[in-house]
């Protein structure tokens, strides 16, 4: 796996910077609030399990499982909603958890579907964000590092479902996803 990385955007270390850097805002901004902490499947899991950690005020979580992009390497445009949650936002903070936000249409669809369900706040914690690829405005909270456009892996991220394991993200080499 690690031969088809090109080079490492964001190494452990910054990771781990990062999760403590987000957590101590997140626990200040809500301090005296309770949250609720919603990752996004599957690219959040290894974020959110981090952070949440870091996180010093009392805490929900659940997950959604939404779709843009498919097998492919762009969005669709279309989101679909593979798994919702299991418990009501309604009257409450919720924190939206995303490994990366490429063009924003993702996040723009849902922080709609939380205020449409009654949300009393809705704040988007990511680790990565690549602003020159945005097609939708989206405010962003919470972010680790801002990258450049280029494919990345790792860290939860993926390509076909592979790569999410490895503890730094990368540059996935081109050869591997234009074959």
């Amino acid at each position: 796996m690690r031969d088809d990385i090109n080079e490492i955007l964001v190494s452990e270390e910054q990771i781990k910077e990062a999760v403590v850097r987000i957590g101590k805002q997140i626990s200040t901004d809500f301090a005296g609030e309770e949250l609720i902490v919603i990752g996004i499947l599957k690219g959040a899991v290894a974020f959110m399990a981090d952070l949440i950690q870091k996180i010093e005020i009392p805490i929900e979580i659940d997950f959604m499982a939404v779709s843009s992009y498919g097998m492919g390497t762009t969005s669709t445009g279309e989101v679909r909603i593979l798994k919702d949650l299991d418990i009501s936002v309604e009257n409450r903070n919720v924190l939206i958890v995303e490994d990366i936000i490429d063009t924003g249409i993702t996040l723009s669809y849902l922080t709609k579907v939380m205020e449409s369900r009654g949300a009393k706040t809705v704040s988007i914690a990511t680790l990565l964000t690549k602003p020159e690829r945005r097609e939708r405005h989206v405010p962003i909270d919470y972010y680790g590092y801002e990258v450049e456009d280029k494919f990345v892996v790792g860290y939860g991220i993926d390509y076909a479902e592979k790569y999410r394991n490895l503890p730094f993200v990368g540059v996935l080499k081109p050869e591997v996803y234009e074959k």
